[in-house]
């Protein structure tokens, strides 16, 4: 090849790219994780109410556009309130956004106390009531109030909280615990493999076998280990896989580590007097990246995948604190009454783990036709 034609070709980063987006694979599952993580950033301004509110008259709402409280609700929401103010429902009717409600005294019980109305503002499913007639001594009491229109796309949950706003709110922790995660286990397993790949021999082996000792043992029972002598948190999750899944990647560091340093660039550098430290930083790590970046993209799945199995079995993340494997586990706890609780959560788990695959293997595809070239 001329030096000419050399000098036109793109640089390999650009090409890589290129192909990348000539993927449509790659381009929608760029798109779907690009959709996800806006969503959870914008969290509950997208949805609308406050994840940890709940809503105790409106528990397991099914998804819909209909507003709340619905003539389903309404009634009993109103009966519950009218419980706490020591009171009955008598009458309730709804025109034009405003309820009027009328409310009778115990039998036996004394007479109403109008403090009581302070639960209808309360229960964020009406606005401040207005006292209209008071007869029969304060026994009874005609109240109008406006009520407060709220709609949840997705549903509640069993407490009445808004299942979009936690769904957006889990993704955040889940998907920060699989790129802290990633970014650890990359660090540590391309170090201790790079070390490993050029010290070879004794050394190279004792590593090695140290990996494999680790390797044997059962992830779940390591963290169950951790667990006995730490409180459930999410830096101990984070731990806990930064501290396992380092392994493969020290594995694939060493084995293209091996291969390089056969490399004629990698001896003229050893025969120039280059240190062991600089060879690293310099040639060996520069020249793995393709495949690293191939084999980071795929862990990242992987991670948050472990961390919803541990979440779910309930080593994980703890409350206040949610995650997606917390709220499959919840969902799964009603899934007879409530299937969306499941659905939703393992709706966008599914999503972003099928999307973070297909980008690694096209980015795989990617870098395998780079090199071919």
């Amino acid at each position: 090849m001329s030096a000419a034609a050399a000098s036109s070709r793109p640089p390999p980063g650009r090409s890589v790219l290129r192909r990348l987006l000539r993927d449509p694979g790659a381009v929608a599952a760029l798109l779907v994780l690009a959709a996800i993580a806006l969503a959870c950033l914008a969290g509950p301004r997208l949805a609308g109410h406050p994840p940890e509110r709940a809503y105790p008259d409106l528990r397991q709402l099914p998804p819909g556009l209909a507003a709340q409280p619905s003539a389903a609700t309404l009634r009993p929401a109103l009966d519950r309130l009218a419980f706490r103010m020591r009171a009955t429902v008598e009458d309730a009717s709804e025109t034009g956004g405003r309820l009027r409600l009328v409310l009778r005294a115990r039998e036996g019980g004394p007479a109403i106390d109008p403090r009581g109305l302070v639960y209808l503002p309360r229960s964020d499913l009406f606005g401040e009531p207005v006292i209209l007639a008071r007869e029969d001594e304060g026994r009874r009491l005609v109240v109008e109030a406006p009520v407060r229109r709220l709609r949840f796309l997705l549903g509640t949950d069993v407490h009445g909280r808004d299942l979009l706003a936690r769904s957006l709110v889990a993704g955040r922790v889940s998907l920060l615990i699989g790129l802290v995660a990633t970014a650890a286990a990359l660090s540590i397993g391309v170090v201790y493999g790079a070390v490993a790949g050029m010290a070879g021999g004794a050394v190279d082996a004792a590593m090695m076998r140290f990996v494999d000792v680790l390797h044997a043992l059962p992830f779940v029972f390591f963290v169950i280990v951790l667990v006995v002598f730490f409180r459930p948190s999410l830096g101990l999750i984070l731990v806990a896989v930064a501290l396992v899944e380092w392994l493969d990647m020290a594995r694939i560091v060493r084995t293209q580590t091996l291969s390089l340093r056969r490399r004629d660039f990698v001896r003229a550098a050893e025969a120039l007097g280059l240190s062991t430290p600089a060879l690293l930083r310099r040639h060996i790590v520069p020249n793995m990246l393709g495949p690293v970046t191939v084999a980071a993209t795929l862990l990242v799945p992987r991670v948050i995948l472990l961390e919803s199995l541990l979440s779910f079995l309930g080593l994980g993340v703890q409350e206040p604190a949610t995650s997606w494997g917390v709220l499959v586990a919840e969902g799964s706890r009603a899934l007879e009454s409530a299937p969306w609780m499941v659905a939703v959560p393992a709706g966008l788990l599914v999503a972003s783990l099928v999307a973070m695959n297909l980008l690694g293997d096209a980015l795989a595809d990617a870098l395998a036709v780079s090199r071919d070239r």
